[in-house]
C-alpha cells in the first residue's frame, strides 16, 4: 500500500499522514508549497507539488500511489467560488485522477450536515452543497471508497469515545481532528467499511468500541 493524501498540510490532513507514518504506510503528499510542507510533513513522506484545481497533472502526481485520502476544503474567503473550486471540482479531478490511475481504495473527509440545504454552513458560498455534491460524484464513480462526515472539528485530542453512524442521522456534536485521522486510515483496512458514508462524532459518554465493530454497525 502506497497512500496519496491531497490537502496533507491542513489541520486535518496533516494528521492523516502523521497516522499513515506511524503505521509505517509509505506516503506521497500532494502540496502547493513544497517548503512549507517540508517544515510540517515528516522527513519520510514524499512531496509532490501540485494542486487538485490542475487537472491535466494530477494522474502524474499519484505516481504509484494505491490509495487515495482527501482531506481537501475550502477557507473562508471572500471568493464565491472557492468552495464550487476546491471542494467539487478539486475532489472531482482527484476522483477522475484515480480511476485512470485503478486506485483501490479512495477516502473522503466531508462533514456532517451535507445533506441540509438550510445548515448555517452554507452561507459560506454553498458548501456542504459542494461538498454533496463531491459525494456524490465519488459514489457514481465506481472507485471502492469511504465518506467520512465528521462533526465539528477540534485540534485538541480528547479521550471520548468516537461514535459512528449512518449518513444523515448525526445532526450535532464535535470530534477531534487526530480522530478523524484515525478513521480514515482505519477505514483502509476495514472491510466494513468499503463504500460506506459514514457520520463521526466523539463523545465520553459513548461505549468505547473496536474501529470493526464502528464500521460493521453502519449500513
Amino acid at each position: 500500500m502506497k497512500a496519496f493524501v491531497a490537502g496533507a498540510t491542513g489541520e486535518t490532513g496533516r494528521r492523516i499522514v502523521q497516522e499513515l507514518t506511524v503505521r509505517n504506510i509509505p506516503v506521497c503528499a500532494l502540496v502547493r508549497d513544497v517548503a512549507k510542507a517540508r517544515n510540517i510533513l515528516p522527513n519520510e513522506v514524499e512531496l509532490v507539488q501540485g494542486d487538485v484545481l490542475d487537472r491535466q497533472n494530477l494522474a502524474a502526481a499519484l505516481g504509484d500511489s494505491t490509495v487515495v485520502l482527501c482531506a481537501t476544503g475550502a477557507k473562508p474567503s471572500f471568493d464565491p467560488t472557492g468552495p464550487y473550486k476546491v471542494d467539487y471540482e478539486g475532489t472531482k479531478n482527484l476522483v477522475d485522477a484515480a480511476k485512470t490511475k485503478e486506485i483501490e481504495h479512495f477516502v473522503l473527509v466531508s462533514s456532517l450536515a451535507t445533506s441540509q440545504f438550510f445548515h448555517p454552513l452554507n452561507l459560506f458560498w454553498l458548501i456542504l452543497v459542494w461538498k454533496k455534491q463531491a459525494e456524490e460524484y465519488l459514489q457514481k464513480s465506481g472507485l471502492t471508497y469511504t465518506i467520512i462526515r465528521p462533526g465539528g472539528l477540534k485540534n485538541e485530542d480528547n479521550t471520548d469515545s468516537i461514535v459512528m453512524q449512518s449518513a444523515d442521522t448525526l445532526f450535532e456534536g464535535s470530534i477531534p481532528r487526530q480522530k478523524v485521522a484515525q478513521v480514515c486510515v482505519e477505514a483502509l483496512f476495514e472491510p466494513a467499511a468499503r463504500n460506506k458514508v459514514v457520520e463521526i462524532v466523539a463523545k465520553p459518554e459513548a461505549a468505547a468500541k473496536s474501529f470493526s465493530e464502528l464500521f460493521a454497525g453502519v449500513v
